[in-house]
């Protein structure tokens, strides 16, 4: 007989000794983790280097941006000024629209641009029909004059209908060219004022007045242009002056509120 020989058991496999659980992240790990992050984020949006895709394909570049410019001061008696683009857009009391730069090309001469808080109130009543009062002896040299506002059109067709004004009225509820020549008011109102430019983009008057004293600023460089023979037109940069603006100024504005409460009660 054969005999049968049992085989050895083979010894057990040796235990492996169990991984170690990796210590619990602190709070303070934790935000340093979220804080590297963001750093990270931020680095990549100004470099444009973005991480690469699954596919490759590498994170397009953040735009970049563009460098902020401050807003230019508002010219003054003297400044030559680039029409090209000045003041953006505006529209005349009938709709139309246009830009300083085509008034000037318009004109002989120039543009006088005289500013009015609110059409139909009591001072801005007083300065519109100065102007037309003096309309001749102010456009005998070959200046165009136009009323500024941020009125409605249909305000200020009312006003230049109701006042028989033989010039037009433009309209600005942007504020586009009322800010560009420095009378604008804040937050959203407009300082009385006058503006006067020539064909070659120089500013000849740019101050706030008095209904009275914008149409002298006119007369006064009427007076003094070459085609009427006489001296250069002087400034208004006078402390005594400056003074009686301001004090004008105030009572046109008492003047406007009144108006206004008048309207109301009536």
């Amino acid at each position: 007989m054969v005999e049968l020989r049992k085989r050895k058991t083979p010894p057990p496999a040796p235990v492996r000794p169990a991984k170690k659980k990796a210590a619990p992240k602190t709070k303070v790990e934790k935000a340093k983790e979220v804080v590297a992050e963001k750093v990270e984020a931020v680095k990549e949006a100004v470099t444009g280097k973005g991480k690469a895709k699954a596919n490759g394909e590498k994170v397009a570049a953040a735009p970049a941006k563009e460098a902020a410019t401050a807003p230019s001061a508002p010219p003054k008696a003297g400044d030559t000024i680039d029409l090209t683009a000045f003041g953006g857009e505006i529209e005349t009391h009938e709709g139309t629209k246009t830009t300083l730069a085509k008034l000037v090309e318009e004109s002989k001469s120039g543009v006088v641009l005289f500013t009015y808080p609110k059409a139909s109130t009591r001072g801005c009543t007083t300065q519109a029909c100065l102007f037309r009062d003096s309309y001749e002896p102010l456009t005998a040299g070959g200046l165009a004059i136009y009323g500024l506002s941020n009125d409605s059109p249909k305000a200020n067709t009312n006003f230049k209908t109701k006042q028989n004004l033989q010039y037009p009225l433009l309209c600005d509820p942007a504020q586009t060219l009322i800010s560009a020549i420095g009378l604008k008011k804040a937050p959203k109102g407009t300082t009385r004022g006058v503006f006067v430019v020539d064909k070659s983009g120089k500013v000849l008057a740019a101050e706030p007045g008095s209904p009275e004293g914008t149409v002298a600023v006119v007369k006064k460089i009427v007076a003094g242009s070459p085609s009427a023979g006489g001296p250069a037109a002087p400034s208004l940069d006078g402390a005594k002056e400056a003074k009686d603006v301001e004090m004008a100024n105030t009572a046109d504005e008492v003047a406007d509120t009144a108006a206004k409460v008048d309207s109301k009660e009536a």
